[in-house]
C-alpha cells in the first residue's frame, strides 16, 4: 500500500469480511459487533458455496500490519464460536499530501 503512495499514517474505514455457513450464525456474529459500536452489514453472497453468508465489520483505524492482524484475531476468536472464518479486509487509499 505504501509503495503505491498510500499515507498509512491517515486513519480510515477498514472493511473486514467474515464468512459463515448459515444466516443465524452470521446474524449472531453481526449483532455482537453491532453491540460493540461497529458498523456491520450482513448479506447472502454465495461467493463461497460452503460459507455463503458475508458479514462486513467496519473499523476506523490507522492501518498497520499489527493493528489489522490484532483486529482479525479478535474477529476470528468470535467467529470460531459460530463456525465462521476471516475472508479478508480492504480500504480506500489515502494519498500522501504533496
Amino acid at each position: 500500500m505504501e509503495a503505491r503512495g498510500d499515507d498509512l499514517s491517515q486513519p480510515r474505514n477498514v472493511d473486514f469480511t467474515v464468512v459463515f455457513a448459515d444466516e443465524e450464525s452470521a446474524k449472531k456474529f453481526a449483532d455482537h459487533f453491532k453491540e460493540l459500536g461497529y458498523a456491520v452489514s450482513t448479506e447472502f453472497s454465495g461467493v463461497k458455496p460452503d460459507l455463503p453468508w458475508d458479514v462486513c465489520v467496519v473499523k476506523n483505524m490507522t492501518p498497520s500490519h499489527r493493528a489489522i492482524g490484532e483486529f482479525e484475531d479478535l474477529l476470528q476468536d468470535v467467529a470460531d464460536t459460530l463456525g465462521g472464518h476471516n475472508d479478508g479486509w480492504g480500504c480506500f487509499t489515502m494519498p500522501v499530501a504533496q
